[in-house]
């Protein structure tokens, strides 16, 4: 089957959306995962028979309608099939990341008064419990990978609680799906809570349902055929509705990467799936970048030379496809684009996404010299994920493309150059924050509008682009407004040692930056290490320095000199003198979800970061 997607733009529910693809195809894989090196599959028709089966569970677990499951774990089947099935039963799926600490996992699960939580492992039970007493609502919880350690009343195995329900008849489970509708809530995505509390996001069946309907065929994306590969934190909502809600729309298989994708077997999986879509969020693309340098820097002579040739005539030919394909593209796709796409998994993608997070021109440009395109997709979790995106045949470089059809985006208050903040309108649009009618009318105009809280302008042919956030704009003490991520990509252009950097100066008399270099992660806790990472040394060694660890980095006289060398060319990129960086320090550690100054989806957390280093900023401005 060829088609597009399986539902239409009526609004609908999660259990119509799912009924309708197995009816239509029944037998297709839906959820594969390998376990002791056999994929495990699940068809269309299991999957909804098993959404069914857990739902009628948690019921019998004693979910009540309009109260939240938590789910805390790697992407799995019974990931899914926990949020689906909840859903199903009349709740609210909630995911809790898994970096949170148990006082986050008990404010989450307090806040959605949930009823059941469902972990992957004993390490996450053990969050739980720690909070249990705090957890009035809470019923039972379920843990679906490895042996339960100590046995109690109402924690079940992934086993028994998908039997637990059994015993009920249908009847029960379609008396819950009549009080379904697509108005009603569904699931809550909770914020980072990086200002404050996490706010539960209310998304309506309609929300998650319509967006895949709305958006995804203009990917190009068929029914039937697709192939995708789940890893990024379900917890998010870009994740859910590219692993979840677009699939079963789209009638496509999703295969689970292995737990420890980010930490290095996700291109075997992307090798071996070959996925004919995929989003990274910017440091996973900067992850592969940063290994296809070091394959690079390896090529001697001709080889060299025919790869520095095709490169640039992959990055010539991308920036003017729309115009003519320049003379020597042929050959450059055989000698070289095919075998880099075929080695990264990616020879069958259409489409090529990253979001959540602003990725640098450098990342972007890098691939586009190897033929691969990463479009930049914008939205939030108040928009149900996407809200603009590039895609093929709508393309404009800088841009976070355009809105789709059904979708609107207003600037407010634009000034002399057309920027202002960015509203958004659509049947994407959230219901509001659980329990937060105040926050809600914050960050909604009377006319329905959402306030992103992002500024950016429109240019004559619908392209979005995004110049800052309002929250994050740097007010000098002259007045002048500084946004911060323009500044910070040129400085890691300019060094590429440099993992993450972060500038300072709101209400002071000019702009300091804090940098980080990349080091080596600790593979199990993702905590920053001494040892410096291969691309770091051999920038050191390419200045004449010895340095190995970070703290022979901070100390070196040649690094420090060639660090003042690239802000100073970072610094000729400015759009203004009080855009220009005049003090800079190395700190101790990069910045990491280990240590809070990183969030969940990797985000860089200002107001953390300006708590933790409160003493080194004093020093910047100390007369």
């Amino acid at each position: 089957m060829t088609d597009k997607g399986a539902g239409s733009e009526a609004p609908q529910t999660v259990v119509s959306l799912l009924q309708t693809t197995a009816e239509r195809i029944p037998n297709n894989a839906a959820i594969c995962v390998k376990r002791n090196d056999t994929w495990l599959r699940w068809t269309y028709k299991q999957y909804y028979d098993d959404s069914c089966r857990a739902a009628k569970s948690f019921i019998k677990a004693g979910l009540e309608p309009y109260h939240g499951v938590g789910i805390m774990g790697f992407n799995s089947p019974e990931w899914f099939l926990a949020d689906i099935g909840c859903i199903f039963a009349g709740g609210f799926a909630v995911g809790i990341y898994t970096t949170n600490n148990a006082e986050a996992c008990q404010f989450i699960a307090a806040d959605s008064k949930a009823q059941v939580i469902v972990v992957e492992n004993t390490a996450y039970l053990k969050k739980i419990l720690q909070v249990k007493d705090q957890l009035p609502d809470l019923k039972a919880i379920v843990q679906y990978s490895g042996e339960i350690e100590t046995p109690q009343d109402n924690l079940y195995s992934w086993d028994d609680f998908m039997k637990l329900g059994d015993d009920l008849p249908d009847s029960s489970l379609e008396e819950r799906f009549k009080i379904l509708a697509p108005n009603k809530c569904c699931t809550l995505i909770y914020t980072s809570g990086t200002t404050g509390k996490p706010k539960g996001v209310m998304l309506s069946h309609d929300n998650v349902t319509w967006t895949p309907v709305n958006a995804g065929p203009l990917g190009g994306l068929l029914f039937g055929v697709e192939r995708l590969v789940s890893y990024l934190p379900l917890s998010h909502v870009a994740a859910q509705h590219l692993d979840i809600y677009l699939p079963i729309y789209f009638g496509a298989t999703v295969f689970f990467a292995q737990p420890d994708a980010l930490k290095g077997s996700l291109l075997a999986t992307l090798k071996e799936v070959r996925p004919t879509g995929f989003m990274g969020v910017p440091r996973v693309w900067e992850k592969m970048m940063d290994k296809l340098l070091e394959i690079g820097r390896n090529n001697k002579g001709l080889k060299l030379k025919i790869a520095t040739w095709a490169k640039s005539i992959g990055l010539k030919g991308n920036k003017n496809k729309m115009n003519n394909v320049p003379f020597g593209w042929t050959l450059a796709n055989s000698l070289a684009f095919k075998r880099v796409k075929e080695g990264l998994g990616f020879d069958h993608c259409k489409i090529m996404f990253s979001g959540a997070a602003p990725i640098t021109k450098e990342t972007l440009e890098y691939f586009m010299s190897l033929d691969i395109m990463v479009d930049e997709v914008y939205g939030m979790s108040e928009s149900s994920g996407p809200h603009s995106f590039s895609r093929p045949g709508c393309r404009r470089f800088g841009s976070v493309g355009s809105v789709s059809p059904g979708v609107f985006t207003r600037i407010d208050n634009p000034d002399e150059e057309g920027n202002g903040e960015i509203l958004m309108y659509g049947r994407h649009v959230f219901m509001g924050y659980l329990q937060q009618e105040e926050k809600t009318k914050e960050v909604m105009t009377d006319e329905g509008w959402l306030r992103t809280g992002d500024i950016g302008r429109v240019d004559k042919d619908g392209f979005l682009f995004i110049t800052g956030r309002i929250k994050e704009i740097i007010i000098t003490a002259g007045g002048e407004n500084i946004a911060p991520v323009p500044v910070e990509d040129n400085v890691k252009e300019c060094l590429p040692c440099i993992s993450n950097c972060m500038l300072i100066g709101d209400k002071c008399k000019f702009l300091s930056m804090f940098l980080t270099v990349k080091c080596q992660i600790d593979p199990e806790t993702q905590e920053s290490l001494e040892p410096l990472d291969k691309q770091a040394i051999e920038w050191c060694e390419s200045i004449g320095s010895s340095a190995k660890t970070v703290s022979e980095f901070r100390e070196d006289e040649i690094v420090k000199k060639a660090i003042q060398e690239g802000i100073t060319a970072a610094n000729k990129k400015a759009v203004s003198r009080a855009a220009t960086i005049q003090k800079w320090k190395i700190l101790p550690q990069d910045f990491t979800v280990f240590s809070g100054e990183l969030g969940p989806t990797l985000k860089l957390r200002r107001p953390i970061v300006v708590k933790m280093y409160s003493k080194e900023i004093e020093e910047f401005y100390a007369e």
